[in-house]
């Protein structure tokens, strides 16, 4: 169990699938969470101690000194953080604000010039593991910001985390979480793909795939998604229509660094058929439907 650090008072903002297991996380390892959300629910449905709940982003700043975020997309990061009654009208000078949302680059490194100008700092430090990695607090946590504030927050992403990394300035942590998206989503067509010319020829998938992970083609993605796929089990994890906003985010940097990624505009489009179908509540790794089931 961590040991509080008495001189940090978290607040955390976004109570969703992910967020109520982080923040349980952070509370049984000893600290004190101030909690807003917009539905009383999610506040409701927490299950740990000393936890205390606000009305506004800002009344949650004027009685915390790191906050968290953890919401949807960029416009609801920039609603609970800058926003009329956002986090920057009670932010504290010294304050830190911790984004482990996945959002713009562009947005993030606007948001941290803001936050510096009021005399806080920021982090950017998007989580790959899904509610799974949430619930085991095994999140992988790209971060990007000043070294000092990645060194101050290293003890509270250790209640959340294990693969913890400082990738580098501010805006490097989403670059890096939208690395990762892209990589994950071409992968799944991979695997799908695979698995159609094994169904074309006549064998079976569920054996290619035991194959395969006894070889270089192995990824966690084959080892769960690819199971996912054969069983048709598409519960989300990580739903389709997240997936695909973060190639959105991946394709519009790709587009202003003046870079062509024709794979995961591929992935994209497959992931936009989804959403088409009415499927974006679906795990991404449906991604594979569209593949099997049109051709």
């Amino acid at each position: 169990m961590q040991k509080e650090n008495v001189a940090e008072k978290i607040g955390y903002i976004g109570l969703g699938i992910m967020g109520k297991a982080m923040v349980e996380n952070l509370a049984n390892a000893g600290h004190k969470v101030n909690v807003y959300a917009r539905r009383q629910a999610s506040v409701d449905a927490l299950e740990a101690d000393n936890i205390e709940a606000f009305s506004t982003p800002a009344a949650l700043a004027e009685a915390s000194n790191v906050i968290i975020v953890c919401v949807s997309d960029t416009p609801d990061v920039e609603q609970v953080l800058i926003g009329p009654q956002g986090v920057i009208h009670g932010i504290e000078a010294n304050s830190l604000v911790i984004d482990m949302s996945t959002i713009s680059p562009e947005a993030t490194r606007d948001m941290a010039n803001q936050f510096a100008q009021a005399g806080a700092s920021m982090l950017d430090a998007p989580v790959s593991g899904g509610e799974v990695g949430a619930i085991a607090a095994t999140l992988s946590i790209m971060v990007g910001g000043a070294a000092e504030d990645f060194a101050r927050a290293t003890s509270i992403f250790e209640c959340l985390g294990k693969n913890i990394i400082h990738v580098g300035a501010s805006g490097a942590g989403q670059v890096a979480k939208a690395c990762n998206n892209l990589v994950a989503a071409q992968t799944i067509v991979a695997v799908a793909e695979a698995y159609l010319l094994a169904r074309s020829c006549d064998v079976d998938p569920a054996k290619v795939r035991e194959a395969l992970l006894g070889g270089f083609a192995y990824s966690r993605v084959l080892e769960l998604h690819g199971q996912r796929v054969l069983d048709e089990n598409y519960t989300p994890g990580f739903k389709a229509k997240l997936h695909a906003k973060d190639l959105r985010i991946a394709l519009k940097s790709a587009e202003k660094n003046a870079i062509k990624m024709p794979g995961t505009e591929l992935s994209d489009g497959y992931l936009e058929s989804l959403l088409e179908q009415g499927n974006g509540d679906l795990d991404s790794s449906a991604i594979a439907k569209v593949i099997l089931e049109n051709t």
